[in-house]
């Protein structure tokens, strides 16, 4: 997903992997339901890196100027090569990549349909804040991983290179017309609820996942943690909305 710096990421850091955090996936694995889960977790991701691939190149029809277009695409071509490395994993390991996307679908298309950019400056806050917010949710997880499967989801939700681009062009927009910041923000709060919110469905409705989070496989979080992951994802929000010049 686009637009993660190192300075956005939740400030999570633990001691030493202990428990499943320490295993390969080859011994991870033998444990059926932390199997499903993650099954689940790289269906999700996968479908998430479509989709914004999909979603970056429809956007660059938007841009004002070639160079803009030029830059849109080529983030979007970084998203394809996150979803071809998740799709290939999920191969790797047995599984079809196609069968694991397919429960996320309809989740991330609502998402997506709900809030949709009706201009340039939305769709370059959405892909800045709004793919952010879901970075920040995964690399959670991630924390809580073996030690192969969390080095492809970090991978994969590396910063793309191109944060300080949409930073850029959204703060001279506000340079140029105040009034532009005003919308900005409301959409930006807009775009957190909607994310979270989805992020919560997408869990909930996966068994496997859900009850790895809140702690019934291996190291997952209890429920005390759950409401403090959330803490952090909304302060990494904040910044980032300063970052843009936008109040939280």
């Amino acid at each position: 997903m686009p637009f993660m710096t190192s300075s956005d990421k939740p400030e999570n850091a633990s001691a030493a992997p202990t428990g499943v955090a320490a295993q390969d996936w080859a011994q991870a694995s033998a444990e059926p339901q932390y199997r499903a889960a993650v099954v689940d977790l790289l269906g999700a991701l996968a479908y998430g890196e479509l989709a914004a691939f999909e979603r970056l190149a429809e956007d660059a029809k938007l841009a004002p100027s070639l160079v803009d277009k030029a830059e849109l695409a080529k983030m979007a071509s970084a998203e394809f090569h996150h979803f071809e490395r998740l799709r290939n994993r999920l191969t790797e390991v047995g599984e079809d990549a196609t069968q694991a996307m397919e429960p996320f679908v309809a989740a991330l298309d609502g998402f997506h349909r709900q809030t949709a950019p009706s201009d340039w400056l939305e769709g370059l806050v959405k892909a800045y804040v709004g793919d952010s917010i879901a970075s920040d949710f995964y690399r959670e997880v991630a924390a809580r991983l073996d030690s192969d499967t969390r080095e492809l989801v970090l991978a994969v939700l590396d910063d793309t290179g191109h944060a300080e681009f949409a930073v850029e062009k959204v703060r001279a927009a506000i340079d140029a017309d105040p009034r532009v910041g005003g919308r900005l923000a409301l959409w930006a709060r807009r775009l957190m609820g909607e994310a979270l919110s989805q992020s919560q469905r997408v869990v909930a409705d996966r068994d496997a996942l859900s009850t790895m989070l809140v702690g019934g496989v291996a190291d997952g979080f209890d429920l005390a943690e759950v409401g403090r992951m959330f803490s952090r994802i909304t302060e990494a929000h904040t910044k980032r909305m300063a970052a843009l010049g936008l109040a939280a």
